[in-house]
């Protein structure tokens, strides 16, 4: 029998690991949140391959080569990686292992559910553990009584010193909404009340260093679609001007036509007398 030395042994793959920790996504909200972020960098970053955002996606940050299925993992609502490939193959990725990756995220995603799962303390000092920069905590419960009274909606920590520290966020008006920006990421993350989906309640967004929001598919189409109108408005515009400008040169043809053909009408009646008056013997220039 031939033993394979420890550190010889083949990391596993993501084939080899679970890509689900079975426990499902217990509100709407937890899905519909990180899926508008990872949409909205769809459109923000569509020229850039170098970033990958998960959705309730494992990730895996230890190894275990004695038995790969005990890897140790952490299953975020939404998750940003940047420095890896945008895409991986045609089938995409089955889970996030840091071992293949070789970039650990930049910024992890909580969406507290009623079921509070500990994510402002267990999952907290987890990621803070882990070394992920950003833990950002969005809390629609925000402000009630009980654990989330001290609580914001929307909570972003920055790991300084191996320690998570509350950011400060910009209030935005008229909308009341707040933003933190995030200059390792180049992008702010935000709450504001908008219609999504024809929901209407907060949602979170991303912006730019101007605290300038990101808009969504939908408004993009609607402005798209209200620029469309705006151009058929001005050629319409544009048109009748024309065709005002035409009936008016016609007009003005039209009356210069008619001043003619009276003139011409008074020079032959002056003529004809004229004649008349010479015929009797009269001279008109006498006259």
């Amino acid at each position: 029998m031939v033993t394979i030395p420890f550190e010889n042994r083949q990391l596993p793959t993501a084939e080899d690991l679970p890509d689900s920790d079975e426990t499902p996504v217990d509100n709407e909200l937890q899905n519909d949140i990180p899926n508008m972020l990872l949409n909205l960098l769809r459109s923000i970053w569509s020229d850039r391959q170098d970033w990958f955002f998960g959705v309730d996606m494992c990730y895996y940050y230890e190894a275990n080569i004695e038995e790969p299925k005990k890897s140790k993992s952490i299953v975020p609502d939404g998750f940003l990686a940047i420095g890896v490939p945008r895409l991986k193959d045609e089938g995409g990725r089955l889970s996030y292992v840091l071992w293949q990756e070789q970039a650990k995220p930049i910024m992890v995603l909580e969406v507290i559910s009623k079921e509070y799962n500990g994510e402002y303390e267990e999952k907290l000092r987890q990621y803070q553990k882990l070394g992920i920069l950003y833990y950002v905590v969005y809390n629609s419960l925000s402000g009630r009584r009980g654990r989330y009274k001290k609580h914001e909606s929307l909570e972003v920590y920055k790991l300084i010193d191996s320690k998570y520290e509350l950011l400060p966020s910009v209030t935005l008006l008229p909308e009341s909404g707040k933003v933190v920006w995030m200059p390792e990421i180049d992008l702010g993350i935000g709450c504001e009340r908008r219609i999504c989906g024809n929901w209407e309640r907060d949602w979170l967004f991303w912006y730019d260093r101007d605290c300038v929001r990101y808009p969504t598919a939908e408004e993009r189409a609607e402005q798209e679609r209200m620029i469309a109108r705006q151009e058929r408005m001005i050629a319409s515009q544009e048109r009748i001007a024309k065709q005002e400008a035409e009936a008016i040169a016609d007009q003005e043809r039209e009356q210069k036509l008619q001043e003619r053909q009276q003139k011409l009408q008074e020079r032959q009646q002056k003529e004809k007398l004229a004649n008349y008056l010479r015929s009797i013997g009269i001279n008109p220039d006498e006259i």
